[in-house]
């Protein structure tokens, strides 16, 4: 396993890392035996979150005893300082050990103020002062808040959404981390599940060698296939270029990407899922997304409120009613004629 230096932290990191979000939906031996077999595939560094149910305990089970040997991240989406500071006691007891690598703010709206001690920022210093965490992170979706979070200095690493399809702006992003030696980590690497090739998006980041891509891996297959590629990088020749400009093409525009930052819906609507069947319907086998099950979730859109709070909470600033409305409609259609086959 190729190794990256993680910007100024200095932190020599897997170049394939392992995003722990999905750990939550399987057992705790499911999980220990994926963690285990990723460390002892060469994998080193393991990303999760507090908000992850019960990620972050997982971890702990499968990895404790060789603590010492890999790199953790968490977040918090703490709104204050003393939340912030219990969550990261949390996190300590979840995961059996005495410190935590990389502590990351989880999305914030806005950066808190540096100065201010009774800040968020300030929490992070006195964590760090009490030698529970190493660095300090930040997550985010928004494009200029990552961009502030970068030339503020005030963060050794940054994570941020970052595939195939990424833009020139997410691409001058991760490029101005490097410039300023500050950590780059891509989350959603598959596009929250709608690049189904796994290969271009792998062959995409290597010509990126300073970003730290972190899979969320659910199953076997997932890691393995992983591993393998990077034993065997496929090549970025000009077939894997026109398969990403493909998938630039068909995912272009304002699309739902997935974050789930828009939840929890007050009529329960499955937004982020419900906001993207389209692209769902067409980017992964059909069937999953025509059950009777399914089908039941996406007629909650028609009992939709209005209200406006998911579009006032997606970092992307989509009309987040307006796409769904527009879903249902595809939706509808394309179960009538699949199902009438």
């Amino acid at each position: 396993m190729d190794m990256i230096k993680l910007g100024r932290t200095g932190l020599m990191v897997s170049a394939s890392s392992f995003g722990a979000l999905p750990v939550q939906r399987v057992s705790m031996d499911e999980a220990k035996k994926l963690l285990r077999m990723a460390y002892d595939g060469g994998i080193n560094y393991f990303d999760t979150a507090n908000a992850y149910s019960d990620s972050e305990e997982k971890i702990g089970e499968a990895l404790s005893d060789v603590r010492h040997n890999i790199i953790i991240s968490t977040k918090s989406g703490a709104s204050d300082k003393a939340t912030l500071l219990k969550h990261i006691e949390l996190s300590l007891r979840r995961m059996k050990t005495d410190y935590i690598d990389i502590l990351q703010l989880h999305n914030p709206a806005e950066l808190p103020n540096p100065e201010d001690p009774d800040s968020l920022y300030g929490g992070l210093l006195e964590a760090q002062k009490k030698g529970w965490i190493r660095f300090i992170g930040i997550t985010n979706h928004r494009n200029q808040v990552a961009w502030d979070a970068v030339l503020s200095g005030k963060y050794d690493t940054l994570q941020f959404p970052f595939s195939s399809i990424s833009d020139e702006k997410d691409i001058a992003l991760a490029e101005l981390a490097r410039d300023h030696d500050m950590g780059f980590i891509a989350m959603k690497g598959l596009a929250g599940g709608l690049i189904t090739n796994a290969r271009t998006t792998f062959a995409f980041m290597k010509q990126h060698p300073w970003v730290v891509p972190i899979w969320g891996i659910q199953r076997e297959s997932e890691l393995k296939e992983f591993l393998e590629l990077e034993k065997n990088p496929p090549v970025y020749d000009e077939e894997m270029k026109q398969l990403i400009a493909r998938d630039r093409a068909e995912l272009a525009g304002n699309f739902c990407h997935g974050c789930g930052y828009c939840q929890p819906c007050p009529v329960g609507i499955p937004i982020q899922n419900a906001a993207r069947m389209s692209l769902l319907l067409r980017r992964s086998p059909y069937q999953t997304w025509l059950t009777d099950e399914m089908n039941a979730e996406m007629m909650k859109i028609e009992n939709c409120l209005h209200c406006g709070a998911c579009a006032s909470r997606c970092p992307y600033g989509l009309d987040t009613p307006k796409l769904l409305a527009d879903n249902l409609a595809d939706y509808k259609q394309f179960r009538a004629e699949h199902l009438n086959k």
